[in-house]
């Protein structure tokens, strides 16, 4: 009997830095054609490590827009972070791999009402506004629901600034806005900020902190009493960067402005966790090599490859991303020549990168992209036909240990095969393969081997180890 929708198995290596082995391994395969990633499931733990160490009062809601991959949701679940969400279907997604919806915060400011009826129907009541318009959507709607006021307090430097779209004055509006939800009967329960995706300037978060102590101490003389601050987003998460700086300022901003700790304090890392996680691969498919016309000794190589701004590499158009190529080939001491690295698009604004000095490459030969784990799979489309690329999983052995037994999604509840067989999982059985094996269906799930009952009856043992 064949499984049919499975998760790939987790390749288990003996230390991060073996990534690049497997991905000689996959290059190496003669009828891999398309581009693909690697992802490091060490390195999704590591940061989570990192944040509970540096940030330990404050609970990670990760941004599930930035990667949305149900592997992954997985790991950041099972690690214990909980989720910001900003749509009916990321929502459903979180809820479907056993998250509870008092793990949730539905982070968008502007809501569809279908979403916001969705909530309701999930019980689902934590949601953030900035206008007023939305105030009385949600009093027709949802009622119960409690509110998080969202303020403007922009990083002079970030990598995405998101204050021209959402977050009202916190001195000009917020007053404003609360005595408005209060006339509603809403029930507000506290603030939330977001310095803007990729913050460089650390000392921002001071100033927004600063800010939620006023709205929070004007809440009470409306008869209301917070107990939510939301610090968003904006921690980088690239090889070689760090939150240090950005956790030593939040901590002391809270010992300043919110040393009592019965107020919970949230944030809504996205990049920070994905970024280095994962690896892209790609292929070069044609070469073009172009003379300068004002120096005939100068030549440019232009390198086509089989992914582009219309799909992994969008993250150069809509989230400012700099993309570095890493030749998978050593070239140690061969000649550099000016290069420029296409996408497989008939389209001119497909450029990867612009102008690199790079050495010479033949065709057939790989580049590796690394931090590509952030804006990149969940912004991807097939524009012109080509496929979005496949995701590898890769961990360490004592990484995999502890998640391989992963084994609650949605209300489904799975077991080790050595306990007890799994039950209510709904399942497709056809015969229509090539070889007329009944074929199972299952929903994705990410353990090794499960027993699959339809009645008393065992249909499967399944085994992807």
């Amino acid at each position: 009997m064949k499984i049919k929708n499975c998760l790939e198995p987790v390749r288990v290596i003996e230390a991060v830095n073996s990534v690049e082995t497997v991905i000689r391994d996959i290059a190496d395969d003669a009828d891999q054609e398309d581009a693909f990633y690697v992802c490091c499931l060490d390195d999704i733990v590591e940061k989570f490590k990192i944040w509970k160490e540096q940030l330990p009062r404050v609970q990670p809601h990760y941004a599930v827009k930035c990667n949305d991959d149900l592997t992954i949701l997985e790991t950041l679940a099972s690690l214990g972070a909980s989720f910001d969400c900003a749509s009916k279907g990321e929502i459903a997604k979180v809820l479907s791999i056993g998250v509870s919806v008092k793990n949730i915060i539905f982070a968008n400011p502007a809501k569809l009402a279908s979403h916001v009826k969705f909530a309701k129907s999930v019980g689902l009541a934590t949601m953030t506004f900035d206008n007023e318009s939305e105030l009385h959507k949600i009093q027709h709607l949802y009622s119960n629901a409690r509110l998080v006021i969202r303020i403007r307090c922009d990083a002079e430097d970030a990598q995405c600034p998101l204050g021209m779209k959402f977050g009202c004055d916190p001195i000009k509006e917020a007053p404003a806005l609360l005595r408005t939800a209060r006339n509603l009967g809403l029930n507000v329960v506290g603030v939330s900020f977001h310095v803007g995706s990729g913050c460089r300037e650390p000392k921002v978060f001071h100033r927004a902190i600063s800010l939620c102590r006023d709205i929070f101490d004007y809440a009470v003389t409306l008869g209301y009493s917070f107990n939510l601050l939301d610090i968003g987003g904006g921690y980088p998460g690239v090889r070689g960067s760090s939150i240090n700086e950005i956790a030593c300022v939040v901590n002391k901003a809270l010992i300043e402005f919110f040393p009592d700790e019965s107020v919970q304090v949230i944030a809504e890392p996205g990049r920070f966790f994905v970024s280095s996680a994962y690896t892209l691969t790609c292929k070069i498919y044609s070469i073009r090599q172009v003379v300068d016309d004002n120096d005939n000794t100068k030549i440019q190589k232009m390198y086509y490859i089989n992914d582009g701004v219309y799909g992994s590499f969008n993250c150069i158009l809509y989230d400012h991303q700099v993309v570095f190529p890493k030749p998978l080939k050593q070239h140690k001491g061969a000649e550099q020549y000016f290069s420029s690295i296409w996408g497989p698009t008939c389209d001119g604004l497909d450029q990867v990168v612009e102008n690199m000095m790079l050495p010479e490459m033949k065709m057939g030969e790989w580049i590796m992209f690394e931090d590509m784990g952030a804006y990149t799979l969940p912004v991807a489309s097939e524009f012109n036909g080509f496929p979005i690329p496949e995701v590898h999983y890769v961990a360490t052995e004592a990484v995999w240990a502890k998640l391989k037994n992963i084994v609650t999604i949605g209300d489904r509840t799975f077991k080790p095969v050595d306990g007890p067989v799994a039950e209510n999982i709904p399942i497709t059985i056809s015969n229509s393969n090539s070889n007329n094996e009944n074929v199972i269906e299952l929903p994705h799930y990410n353990a090794k081997g499960y027993s699959v009952v339809a009645g008393d009856h065992i249909l499967s043992y399944i085994n992807i180890s």
